[in-house]
């Protein structure tokens, strides 16, 4: 129930519901009560902020800083395990198993099997319970995509309890002790990762994947024009951010982690 409720008030603390939850009142203000000024205020304020959120110059300002405490790994150096944190994902057997993964999780993926080319003798540990009612579980599904990009089930250890990024690191830490290895998550999700595995006593080398914030060229057009995918990333820019509020109100508590992931 618990983790539940801290789903529900991390979404509607996202921009795109509460800025229409915002707009909602204003306009029950300008039909219902005497307020007119203060719904007009509402709505214009809501509006304009919508706007903002999604210019990519806005959006990528906000998310560039979270993103850019790792750099992509290339590193020389052997490991032996490679950890894939859960993301989006559902279940359709019909689909090709890319398709299950959704948003963050298949740059992930795709990710930690890059690393594990360079590192074949490597095991690649996939992560997350199932969710709602899907009858497969987050890890065992990144798990088939890695197998369907050949990586060799002999190689794979799936972690099908977890429900968010604490319990992924007490999963880990009791499969693989204080071993080393390769910690493969979003670049704007990683220095929450990052804390909490640490916190658990593990030692994580950090391998950002999915990063999104453009500093490369872009047209003049995608840099003017409102989009939903800039919109995606401002969200993702004040998703994480109250993910590191919630983090340091609970302090190290592992058994305890953020309103989502």
């Amino acid at each position: 129930m618990f983790f539940a409720l801290k789903k529900w008030i991390g979404a509607m603390l996202l921009p795109l519901p509460l800025l229409l939850l915002l707009m909602a009142v204003g306009l029950l203000l300008l039909w219902f009560s005497r307020w007119q000024k203060g719904g007009k205020i509402l709505i214009s304020l809501s509006w304009l902020l919508l706007l903002l959120l999604s210019l990519q110059p806005v959006a990528d300002r906000l998310l560039r800083p979270i993103e850019q405490h790792y750099p992509t790994w290339n590193g020389s150096e052997p490991v032996d395990y490679i950890v894939v944190l859960g993301g989006g994902y559902t279940f359709n057997p019909n689909w090709a198993p890319s398709s299950n993964l959704l948003n963050n999780s298949l740059p992930r993926v795709t990710e930690g099997v890059r690393q594990w080319r360079r590192n074949p003798q490597a095991k690649m540990i996939f992560t997350g319970a199932a969710a709602g009612y899907n009858p497969r579980s987050n890890a065992s599904v990144a798990a088939e995509v890695a197998e369907s990009l050949g990586v060799p089930r002999s190689a794979i250890i799936t972690l099908d309890q977890p429900h968010d990024t604490g319990e992924e690191a007490l999963a880990v830490k009791q499969t693989i002790g204080n071993h080393p290895f390769l910690l493969v998550s979003s670049a704007n999700h990683l220095p929450r990762a990052m804390h909490f595995f640490l916190s658990a006593g593990l030692n994580p080398i950090a391998a950002p994947a999915n990063q999104l914030a453009i500093t490369s060229p872009i047209s003049a057009w995608d840099r003017m024009l409102p989009s939903p995918m800039w919109l995606g990333h401002s969200e993702r820019a004040i998703y994480e951010t109250l993910g590191q509020i919630w983090q340091r109100l609970r302090g190290d508590d592992l058994l305890s982690s953020e309103p989502g992931k």
